[in-house]
């Protein structure tokens, strides 16, 4: 399917997909409405039965430009309305870009990629500057196991933290995982990686995302860490600094193999490694942009190989895992269930409230690293159970303790 960007040059023609195309896609098509091409493609669109609805707020969204810039103005109906006019000269229906949605049908009005950045991180302001947004945005994520992965690669997109991704994920959506990730029934099925690459895209269709559908292997590594190729996306040099792989990873798998032979890759090109495994609000901060010879799993799996770890069996990897994560510090729920996965249970419990607070960890980490922040290597917990504790726990507290 034809890829339109603003950075790069408009194809000679543009084709409406069909259902099955239509079914496949992730990226969306961005259309120049001042173009012959995008103008024509707009055209056939519209008369296609493909498109199902048509989006148009440009209006609205000019206007919060107009504020964003103008912050200490006040605005009344008809300042704003001679503003806007003032703007789109006229046009309002050829300004900006459109942004075609294969997948759903939509047709969606949006402003110039840089008028869309500044308006959508507008009350990210001072937490993170506009300075700060700019950087951050030209910066690379990787995201490797896409059912907690998924939330925290769409917060990163959320909050401007990475404006290119690269995301893996082999598996595909099950009715058990709608417990702790965003889609729904209807999408049952669906890729995860494309599942999480189209809500990313919902958000901002000017991000630049590269989806491995077949997850990480041995045969594809070497690709999900490689250096940005020139011909991937038109625009991807405009979305990275200098061409360059990833700038932090984010690994949330279960497959040893993968998870050692990611931080093996970081490690040798000095990329930092994030991971919350959901259970007391475990984060895992790996600093190796920091210190290159910084062992894996800070040395709790001593010098194992990506090599020593593969194929493992059930019992094996769940030992493994066990002492990435240090099962002397597990909530009880997670202890009591250790012994039973494979009998009572058929996995590791998981709860959307974990999901998202790890989310928020690792996301407010990425954001941190990429800015130069002085972060460390290191684990920390967010254990809500003791920071909210329960009023029996209270109870049972010294008076005038604080637990």
């Amino acid at each position: 399917m034809t890829h339109f960007v603003e950075s790069g040059p408009e194809p000679d023609h543009f084709v409406v997909p069909s259902p099955r195309e239509a079914a496949e896609s992730i990226r969306p098509v961005l259309l120049d409405p001042t173009g012959p091409t995008g103008s024509a493609a707009l055209a056939a669109l519209r008369r296609s039965d493909r498109l199902r609805e048509v989006h148009d707020r440009i209006e609205d969204q000019v206007a919060e430009v107009v504020r964003c810039r103008a912050p200490q103005e006040v605005f009344g109906p008809r300042a704003t309305d001679r503003a806007i006019a003032e703007v789109v000269d006229g046009r309002p229906d050829a300004y900006g870009r459109w942004a075609w949605y294969p997948w759903s049908g939509r047709l969606v009005h949006v402003l110039p990629e840089a008028e869309f950045r500044l308006v959508r991180t507008d009350r990210n302001r001072d937490k993170i500057t506009r300075e700060q947004q700019e950087g951050l945005l030209r910066r690379r994520v990787g995201v490797i196991g896409l059912s907690v992965g998924s939330s925290a690669a769409l917060t990163c997109a959320m909050e401007g933290v990475g404006g290119a991704f690269r995301l893996a994920d082999f598996d595909w959506l099950s009715l058990s995982n709608l417990n702790r990730l965003r889609a729904g029934v209807h999408e049952l099925g669906l890729e995860k990686s494309v599942l999480c690459a189209r809500r990313m895209y919902e958000l901002d269709p000017y991000l630049d995302i590269e989806v491995h559908r077949g997850g990480v292997t041995e045969e594809t590594i070497a690709d999900f860490f490689a250096d940005a190729r020139a011909d991937a996306h038109a625009h991807t040099d405009a979305r990275a600094e200098d061409g360059r792989g990833l700038d932090v990873l984010i690994e949330e798998c279960d497959t040893p193999w993968v998870k050692v032979a990611a931080r093996e890759h970081a490690r040798r090109r000095r990329i930092p490694v994030l991971m919350d495994t959901n259970d007391r609000g475990l984060l895992d901060i790996e600093r190796f942009d920091l210190e290159p010879d910084r062992p894996l799993f800070h040395g709790r799996t001593g010098t194992t190989t990506a090599a020593d770890v593969r194929g493992l069996d059930r019992d094996q990897t769940i030992r493994f895992l066990l002492d990435i994560v240090d099962e002397q510090h597990l909530s009880p729920a997670m202890t009591d269930a250790l012994s039973r996965i494979g009998h009572t249970l058929s996995s590791w419990p998981q709860l959307a409230s974990g999901v998202m607070l790890g989310t928020a960890l690792v996301t407010d980490a990425a954001r941190r690293i990429l800015l130069g922040e002085p972060l460390t290597s290191g684990r920390h917990r967010i254990d809500l159970d003791e920071l909210v504790p329960a009023r029996a726990a209270l109870a049972a507290a010294p008076h005038g303790a604080t637990l």
